[in-house]
C-alpha cells in the first residue's frame, strides 16, 4: 500500500495555470477558496442557495478577469472583493437594501462580558443575519470586511454620512437584540438554580 500525501500547489502556481486556462488549475483554485467564498456571500444574502449562485458567479469573474491580479497584495484579498461586490450586484439587483426600521431608544447598557460568557459567535453572527438588508450589508462591510466609510459610500453608490448612519442603527438594533438575550439568558440561569 502506497501513502499518497496531498500537496498543495503554489497559489502562484494555480494563478499562472488558470491564466493559461488549465480546467485543473480553476478546479484546484475553487477546491482551496470555495468554502471561504461561499461564507463570504452567505454573509451578505442569508439563503444558501442564493449565496452558492453569488459565489460561482465570482469564481467565473475571477477566471475571466484573473490577468488583472497584478500580483500586490494578497490573491484571497482580491478574490474576496469580487465576492463582495459580485454580493452587493446581487442586493442591489434583488432586495431593497435601504429599508428603514424603527428601532426604540436602548435605555440599557447589556452587560458585555456576561454576554460574550455565553454567546458564541455564531450566536452573533445569527443575530447580524437577523439585521434589515442595508443594516446587515453595511455592518459586514465595515466591522468584518475592514472598509472604511468613503470605500462603503463608492461601493454603493451612497453618502459617507448615509453609511455611518446606516452602521450607527445596525449597531444600536444589536444592542437591543443583546439586551433582549441577556434577559433570556439571565432568566433562563435564574430558573434553573
Amino acid at each position: 500500500m502506497r501513502l499518497a500525501i496531498n500537496k498543495s500547489k503554489p497559489i502562484e502556481d494555480l494563478i499562472h495555470g488558470c491564466i493559461n486556462n488549465s480546467q485543473k488549475a480553476q478546479r484546484d483554485l475553487y477546491n482551496r477558496y470555495s468554502s471561504l467564498m461561499f461564507s463570504i456571500c452567505l454573509r451578505y444574502v442569508g439563503d444558501p442557495a442564493q449565496a452558492e449562485d453569488i459565489m460561482i458567479s465570482g469564481f467565473m469573474k475571477v477566471f475571466s478577469h484573473i490577468k488583472q491580479f497584478l500580483g500586490k497584495g494578497s490573491f484571497e484579498g482580491w478574490m474576496r472583493k469580487i465576492m463582495v461586490n459580485e454580493s452587493l450586484a446581487f442586493i442591489r439587483k434583488n432586495k431593497s437594501m435601504y429599508l428603514e426600521v424603527d428601532i426604540q431608544t436602548v435605555n440599557y447598557e447589556p452587560n458585555y462580558g456576561w454576554l460574550s460568557d455565553r454567546l458564541e459567535a455564531d450566536d452573533l453572527m445569527k443575530l447580524v443575519e437577523e439585521l434589515p438588508v442595508g443594516y446587515k450589508t453595511i455592518f459586514n462591510l465595515y466591522a468584518i470586511e475592514g472598509y472604511s466609510h468613503k470605500e462603503i459610500a463608492e461601493m454603493l453608490d451612497i453618502s459617507i454620512n448615509t453609511s455611518k448612519s446606516q452602521l450607527s442603527r445596525a449597531r444600536a438594533l444589536l444592542q437591543s437584540k443583546l439586551t433582549a438575550c441577556e434577559k433570556i439568558l439571565n432568566n433562563n440561569a435564574i430558573n434553573h438554580e
